[in-house]
């Protein structure tokens, strides 16, 4: 096997490599962010930098044995309701959807039976959940879509806003954990927070959530940000940080080791 194995990226493998893998423990993990404006303070990168990390985290930690790997991450996303505002570069549902489903006929020709995609990005788990059944249905891959911030807060962390879903106070800890040269703090303002006020006077309608509504960024936020990362940190990043791949890990290692009791004959 390649030395570069250790690293548990798969586009450092050969071709020798993948073909004498073991693919019915095989787990292949697909990042996917966005490139799109995150306030004037995170860079455009945030979603993607953040799913990467995560996921890479989390392989490394399962270590070789787990029979994990990761791919190159998909940077662009379904970023609608953020174009317009400078630096966003949005796909269209379709055009993800192919890629997607793309990525998947490519893994199911090569013998992989597991994918899992690790989101960073809030505008695209609803389009994840479907392609996820079409690459199903289609390749008879088996999918699973995992967005790391949807996991439980670790114990004593808390966002100031409960509303905070763009931007703010978690978002910029992870990224000032990850990557500090990319956060300009200086710069952090809290936006959005009319939000909160709005829908805490509805009784079914939420942002997101069991009657969400469909929001663009200039319906709730001048800066850009909805939430407050003012007071942002590094080490509630670094908390988050191993919470979150801690997480997935073992997320991850009951993918490799799920089946469906009922399989058809000829699917995965």
């Amino acid at each position: 096997m390649n030395t570069h194995a250790s690293r548990r990226l798969w586009a450092e493998l050969t071709t020798e490599d993948v073909a004498g893998l073991a693919k019915d423990r095989t787990v292949v993990v697909q990042p996917i962010g966005a490139v799109e404006q995150h306030g004037p303070h995170l860079p455009l990168i945030t979603d993607a930098l953040t799913a990467e990390t995560i996921a890479r985290t989390a392989v490394e930690r399962l270590g070789p044995e787990s029979g994990t790997w990761v791919l190159p991450t998909l940077h662009y996303g379904k970023s609608t309701e953020h174009l317009g505002r400078a630096g966003t570069i949005a796909m269209s549902t379709t055009t993800l959807q192919s890629v997607c489903l793309d990525l998947g006929e490519s893994l199911a020709a090569g013998g992989v039976r597991k994918l899992v995609f690790v989101n960073g990005h809030g505008g695209q788990p609803s389009l994840l959940d479907v392609v996820a059944r079409d690459i199903r249905h289609h390749f008879g891959l088996e999918v699973f879509n995992i967005m790391p911030s949807r996991f439980a807060l670790p114990d004593g962390v808390e966002d100031p806003d409960p509303f905070g879903i763009h931007g703010g106070f978690l978002e910029t800890c992870l990224v000032m954990a990850i990557a500090p040269g990319l956060v300009r703090l200086d710069k952090a303002v809290a936006d959005g927070l009319a939000v909160g006020e709005l829908y805490r006077a509805q009784r079914h309608l939420t942002l997101e959530g069991v009657v969400p509504t469909a929001w663009l960024i200039d319906d709730v936020s001048a800066s850009g940000i909805v939430g407050d990362p003012t007071g942002a940190d590094a080490e509630t990043g670094k908390r988050l940080l191993d919470h979150f791949s801690g997480l997935l890990a073992e997320a991850l290692t009951e993918v490799r080791d799920f089946a469906f009791p009922l399989l058809r004959e000829g699917t995965a």
